[in-house]
C-alpha cells in the first residue's frame, strides 16, 4: 500500500509530540496550580493531579494534521473538512481550559460543545444517511432550507441530516466525558476506537485512506498521552480532553461512510450506562450533570476490583464489540448492540446488588 509509510511516518510523529507536549503541559498545569485535588469522596486519587491534558492530545493532533496535509486531502476529505475539524477542537481546547481552571457551571460548559458540532455541521461534514438493518436506507437530506446566496451559489440548511449530525456528536462528546473517571480509561477507549475505524476505513468496502490516517493522527495523539495517564496517573486529560475524545470518534465514524453503528459498538458501554445513569438521576429528581459514583466503572471499583483491573476488562470489551463491526453486517450489527445492551444492564444489576449486600 502505497500509503503506508506516510501512515507510519506521520503516526510516529504525532506520537512523539503527544509524549513531548504532555510532559510540557504537565509542568505547565503544576505551576500555574490546575491540578484535580481529591477533596470529594468520589474522587479517589490521592495526590492533587494535573489537569490540561487535552491541550497536549490536540496540539498532538493539530501537528499531525499540518505535517499531512496534502495527504489528508484530494480524496474524500477537503480543506473545509479539515478547517472544521479543527476550529471545533480549538473551541473544545478553549471552553476545556476555561473549565479546568474555572470550573465553569453546565449551563455553561455546554456553549463550548455545541460551537464545536455548529462549526463541524458548516463545514460540511454530516450524515445524510444510515443503514436500514431490514434493507435499503434512512435518508436525512430530503429536506432543504435554503439560508443565503453567495455569489450565485445557494447555502441550504439539511434539516433532518443536520439535527441528526448536531445530536450525534454531543451525545459522543458527553458520552467520553462522563466515562473519564478511571485513570486511562477515555484515553485508552479513544486509542482502540481510532484504530478500530482505521482498519475500517481500509477495507475493500470503504477504502478511504485518508480516514485511515486522521485516525491514526487521533489514535497516536492519545497513545502518547496514555502514557503518562496510565494508573497511577500523573495528568489527567481535564475537560477538553474528554470532551474531544468523544468529538474525534463521533467525527471519524461520520466521515468513515456514516459507520454510526461501528461507533455505537466501540462506546456502547459507556453510551449504555450514561444513559442508565442520566435515567436514575432524574428518576431521583437530580441534575443530569451532578457527579456521583452511579457509572459502571466506578460500581466496578466500588465491587473490589482494582482500577488497572477494570480498565483492562472495558479495554477488551471495547476491542472485542468493536472489532466484531468489521465482520458483521447491519443486522447482525443490531444484534451485537441487543445483546450488549443486556449485557450492560444485567451486570449492572449485579453489582448494584452486591454492593448493597456488602454496604449492609
Amino acid at each position: 500500500m502505497q500509503q503506508l509509510p506516510t501512515m507510519l511516518v506521520v503516526s510516529g510523529l504525532t506520537l512523539l509530540t503527544s509524549i513531548v507536549a504532555t510532559i510540557f503541559v504537565r509542568a505547565m498545569a503544576k505551576r500555574f496550580d490546575i491540578l484535580d485535588k481529591p477533596e470529594e469522596d468520589r474522587k479517589k486519587h490521592q495526590y492533587p493531579t494535573p489537569l490540561l491534558g487535552g491541550v497536549a492530545v490536540i496540539f498532538a493532533v493539530a501537528v499531525g494534521l499540518v505535517f499531512a496535509w496534502s495527504s489528508l486531502i484530494g480524496g474524500y476529505l477537503l480543506p473545509k473538512h479539515l478547517v472544521g475539524f479543527l476550529a471545533a477542537a480549538m473551541v473544545l481546547l478553549v471552553g476545556g481550559v476555561l473549565d479546568d481552571r474555572l470550573n465553569l457551571s453546565p449551563k455553561r460548559q455546554i456553549i463550548f460543545p455545541v460551537c464545536a458540532a455548529l462549526i463541524v455541521m458548516a463545514s460540511g461534514i454530516g450524515i445524510d444517511y444510515i443503514s436500514n438493518p431490514l434493507g435499503g436506507v434512512f435518508r436525512f437530506d430530503s429536506w432543504q432550507l435554503e439560508i443565503f446566496r453567495f455569489n450565485g451559489l445557494p447555502y441550504f440548511i439539511t434539516v433532518w441530516a443536520d439535527l441528526f449530525t448536531f445530536f450525534w456528536l454531543l451525545g459522543m462528546i458527553y458520552t467520553t466525558k462522563f466515562l473519564d473517571g478511571l485513570d486511562g480509561l477515555t484515553s485508552g477507549v479513544t486509542v482502540i476506537g481510532s484504530l478500530i475505524i482505521a482498519a475500517l476505513s481500509l477495507t475493500a468496502t470503504v477504502f478511504q485512506p485518508e480516514t485511515a490516517l486522521l485516525s491514526l493522527i487521533v489514535a497516536a495523539a492519545f497513545l502518547g498521552f496514555l502514557i503518562f495517564n496510565w494508573n497511577p496517573a500523573s495528568i489527567f486529560l481535564g475537560e477538553s480532553g474528554s470532551l474531544f475524545a468523544g468529538f474525534s470518534l463521533g467525527v471519524l465514524a461520520i466521515i468513515s461512510g456514516g459507520k454510526i453503528a461501528t461507533a455505537l459498538l466501540i462506546l456502547g458501554i459507556p453510551i449504555l450506562d450514561v444513559a442508565w445513569v442520566i435515567l436514575r438521576r432524574l428518576f431521583y429528581r437530580r441534575s443530569p450533570f451532578s457527579a456521583d459514583r452511579g457509572h459502571l466503572h466506578l460500581r466496578l471499583v466500588d465491587s473490589g476490583l482494582s482500577v488497572r483491573v477494570v480498565v483492562i476488562v472495558l479495554y477488551v470489551l471495547t476491542i472485542l464489540f468493536g472489532l466484531s463491526s468489521l465482520f458483521l453486517q447491519s443486522r447482525a450489527k443490531v444484534l451485537a448492540l441487543v445483546f450488549l445492551g443486556v449485557t450492560v444492564f444485567f451486570v449492572g444489576g449485579v453489582l448494584i446488588h452486591f454492593i448493597r449486600k456488602r454496604v449492609s
